[in-house]
């Protein structure tokens, strides 16, 4: 929600409470001049006019808080900034006043989504960290499950036909349906009240970078369980590895390795007849090292069984995993015990095989 959202849901809001303040006045202004007024009336009429007093002070803190965003909204607009500046001067503002706040945004409707500008800010990406979610195919989902339509590899061909002759039947596009299911998973942000107290600190970064970590480590986890799930081959060789290359994948697959530290390290060693290393290093801090023309992704030894053990999965990483993106990361305060506040961390997503014969899970046994 952008600031101009965020304005208007409390003009919103304050039109309503203005109107219950009206129906307030009306009900005990009818108790008061009744003939018959009674104690109970009275009694009535009084938390009437009180409720409406606490609802004026709901108004003019609603209020106060427009005027602060507008204010924001200006003076991130007249610096030239973008929406996204004007989002995370927005947060700090709701991170640093949260309690000083509107009763509005202290429920649990004014959870904070921290716009993905901010999440993906390449000074908070953790840059020795694969992330798998940005490789296999991606989609929005509206629900909380579903079924996904897959194209299947086409194995028909066209057929020859005499010049002006009718065109015969072509084989249709066959589907297969991913059936999915979103979960969900959270997480906790500890700030300190000192952090919180210090307006010199940006909280919104903090909050960004310890999120998208989480993040990454939570889609990694779940992929990577995923591609666990494709056959297993076991090589010796880099000749069985170009075997699975070459031969086993079907051709229209793309090809990509998604190896743990130690399958990388292995292929590290492997050389040519010349003496020469066959992986070759990355030519920007950002793209991947490659192997054969062949994409090398490297996560963590525990992502894809053990600490030492060399596995990898080898094939096309777009066709093969389905990634359902519920909701990308939101934020929410959690009442804790400590000097200080925790805030919640919630993703929601799915993952599934999209295609079995995609790709294959690799071993390396190195024994003879």
């Amino acid at each position: 929600m952008n600031i101009k959202e965020r304005i208007q849901k409390l003009l919103d809001k304050n039109k309503k409470l203005r109107s219950q303040i009206e129906d307030n006045t009306v009900q005990a202004r009818t108790l008061l001049t009744k003939e018959d007024t009674v104690k109970d009336d009275l009694d009535k009429a009084k938390k009437l006019r009180s409720k409406s007093k606490e609802l004026e002070g709901e108004i003019r803190s609603n209020e106060e808080t427009i005027a602060m965003l507008k204010e924001l909204a200006g003076g991130s607009r007249s610096n030239g900034d973008n929406d996204g500046v004007n989002e995370r001067e927005a947060l700090n503002v709701y991170l640093h006043t949260r309690d000083a706040a509107s009763a509005g945004l202290k429920t649990t409707d004014a959870a904070v989504t921290i716009p993905e500008s901010i999440v993906y800010n390449p000074e908070n990406e953790v840059k020795t960290v694969t992330d798998l979610s940005q490789l296999v195919t991606q989609f929005t989902a509206t629900t909380a499950s579903g079924k996904y339509p897959i194209l299947k590899k086409a194995t028909s061909a066209l057929h020859t036909v005499e010049e002006l002759a009718q065109n015969p039947d072509l084989a249709k596009p066959e589907f297969e349906e991913v059936d999915w299911k979103v979960n969900t998973y959270r997480g906790a942000i500890p700030l300190s009240q000192e952090s919180i107290d210090d307006s010199a600190v940006d909280l919104v970064g903090i909050v960004a970078k310890n999120a998208n970590e989480q993040k990454i480590n939570t889609t990694n986890t779940a992929i990577s369980t995923v591609l666990k799930g494709f056959t297993a081959k076991e090589i010796k060789t880099l000749d069985d590895l170009k075997k699975i290359l070459n031969v086993d994948l079907d051709p229209a697959y793309g090809r990509a390795i998604v190896c743990s530290q130690s399958f990388y390290q292995w292929l590290d060693t492997l050389k040519d007849g010349n003496g020469q290393y066959l992986l070759h290093a990355p030519i920007t801090e950002s793209s991947p090292s490659t192997l054969l023309g062949v994409n090398v992704y490297v996560v963590e030894d525990t992502l894809l069984g053990a600490s030492g053990e060399m596995h990898a999965f080898v094939g096309d990483l777009a066709r093969a995993v389905l990634y359902a993106n519920r909701k990308d990361i939101q934020v929410r305060w959690v009442d804790n015990e400590i000097y200080g506040q925790y805030l919640q961390v919630v993703t929601r997503f799915g993952t599934k095989i999209a295609d079995k014969a995609a790709g294959y899970f690799v071993t390396v046994n190195t024994l003879k």
